[in-house]
């Protein structure tokens, strides 16, 4: 019996194996057996992760990335890319012009332009110990040294260089945010070194209270670094630790006079005029959600040198008495 040829087709496209369509796993970032061991991670170096979004800033952040690369207290620097819009070309041209010192450079690119991903834990991460930062904010070498020796002392509570606080309006019987001149409880992720374990708790601890917290951070497309140093609050019961660098400059400050606008106004977090206002509310939201206020005050600042205290008069002015008066 001789089969049709059209029959004889359609029978071996029947019987044949469906190809489907190819489809990129993605780990859950929240499942810990693709994490490293806890015990296989170096306390020595740490690891940078730079916020980057703006393509106004790559010229900055190529300089700053070059600059953590060649710190010897850093294993491995990455550049976490959150722009959705950034064409691909372009960050295979930064990715080619990274480089610096020993640590190694890459960029990330994020799945979206939540704020929240700068804290999702990452298998390339080596490290007991991370600085989170933005990519408009330069720090001296030495005072990076310092700050990473100083956290090495108090690894259960942040430290960096920038703070802020909360604190009661009285009149209103609600938490805002400020800044004081006696005490801080808030660093800010300009520059902020936390221990890893903090990204997990961040990401995926806390329940649903913390998933709704998150949520806050999305619709605000702001503070995620409050709610970090709620995360960190509670795990060291204590405070954040402010020290002083030598430089700091910060491009993205907008009291800054000179310099670019669109460097200076570029970036992620929602900068409105109520800025102080929205952060406030964020506060409230977090100890609402969450159902405690776990931020504590710290005082001081620990510095890296306490120099000379008394005043001289040298070349007609009054100067430090260990200070060099060129002729």
């Amino acid at each position: 019996m001789t089969v049709p040829f059209p029959l004889l087709v359609a029978a071996i496209l029947l019987c044949a194996p469906r190809v489907l369509p190819i489809r990129r796993h993605t780990p859950d970032p929240c499942d810990r057996t693709i994490l490293p061991p806890h015990r296989t991670l170096r306390s020595d170096q740490m690891t940078v992760l730079i916020n980057g979004y703006s393509e106004s800033r790559i010229r900055l952040l190529t300089s700053i990335a070059a600059a953590y690369s060649a710190s010897p207290s850093v294993a491995a620097v990455l550049v976490l890319w959150g722009n959705p819009s950034t064409p691909a070309e372009t960050l295979t041209q930064l990715s080619r012009n990274l480089s610096g010192g020993d640590a190694p450079v890459s960029v990330i690119r994020q799945k979206s332009a939540s704020l929240n991903s700068r804290f999702l834990p990452r298998r390339s991460i080596r490290t007991r110990a991370v600085l989170i930062c933005d990519d408009d904010v330069e720090i001296d070498s030495r005072s990076v040294e310092f700050a990473f020796r100083v956290w090495s002392a108090n690894r259960d509570r942040l430290v960096g260089f920038f703070a802020r606080s909360h604190d009661v309006d009285l009149s209103r019987r609600a938490w805002i945010y400020t800044v004081q001149p006696d005490k801080y409880s808030i660093l800010l992720t300009k520059f902020m070194i936390a221990k890893t374990d903090y990204l997990y708790e961040y990401s995926c601890g806390g329940g649903d209270h913390m998933g709704e917290a998150r949520g806050v951070v999305e619709e605000m497309r702001n503070c995620e670094d409050i709610l970090m140093n709620f995360v960190a609050a509670e795990g060291a019961g204590a405070g954040p630790v402010l020290v002083g660098s030598e430089r700091a400059r910060d491009w993205g400050d907008a009291r800054n006079e000179q310099g670019r606008k669109e460097v200076r106004e570029a970036g992620l977090s929602s900068r409105r005029e109520d800025h102080r206002k929205r952060r406030g509310e964020c506060i409230r939201e977090f100890h609402r959600l969450l159902g405690k206020m776990p931020l504590r005050y710290s005082y001081g600042k620990v510095v890296n040198s306490v120099g000379e205290q008394g005043l001289c008069e040298k070349g007609g002015k009054l100067v430090f008495c260990d200070h060099q008066v060129s002729n």
